[in-house]
């Protein structure tokens, strides 16, 4: 297609604790203005099975709150809880946390901007940290 453009960047994240959350937000506006894309689509999604990439408010009581949620949902320990646990490992709250949280966000650009509802940011959630994980940037449009 003529015109078409993307942009592929990958971010890399180490959370310094088990569990946390990162704003994204300014980095991804950062790639869609170096994209030179005015309209198009954006794709972020954590390329691991044990974090997440979501939308939301940046509003620290509700980051709190996420994390208290989940932990609800799916507690950390007893980790014998838990069969994937059986393998050796200790993070299937990790999973659990990740498929409520969900993959990947989509968000349109307009006029060269992520075109966001109010408040709307996009978040990195991280449920089994202390080590380095990707989050992949698609950009494509024109």
């Amino acid at each position: 297609m003529p015109g078409m453009k993307s942009l592929t960047e990958y971010l890399w994240m180490e959370v310094p604790g088990r569990r946390g959350f990162v704003n994204l937000t300014a980095t991804v506006e950062s790639l869609v203005a170096r994209s030179g894309i005015r309209e198009g689509l954006c794709l972020v999604n954590a390329m691991h099975i044990s974090a997440s990439v979501f939308i939301n408010d940046a509003e620290d009581g509700l980051l709190q709150d996420y994390e208290a949620w989940l932990e609800r949902l799916a507690p950390h320990a007893p980790t014998g809880q838990y069969k994937h646990n059986r393998t050796g490992e200790d993070n299937a709250d990790a999973h659990l946390k990740r498929q409520v949280m969900g993959r990947e966000v989509v968000v349109a650009i307009t006029q060269g901007k992520l075109d966001f509802g109010p408040w709307e940011q996009i978040f990195y959630g991280e449920f089994d940290g202390l080590r380095r994980k990707r989050v992949l940037v698609k950009i494509i449009g024109e």
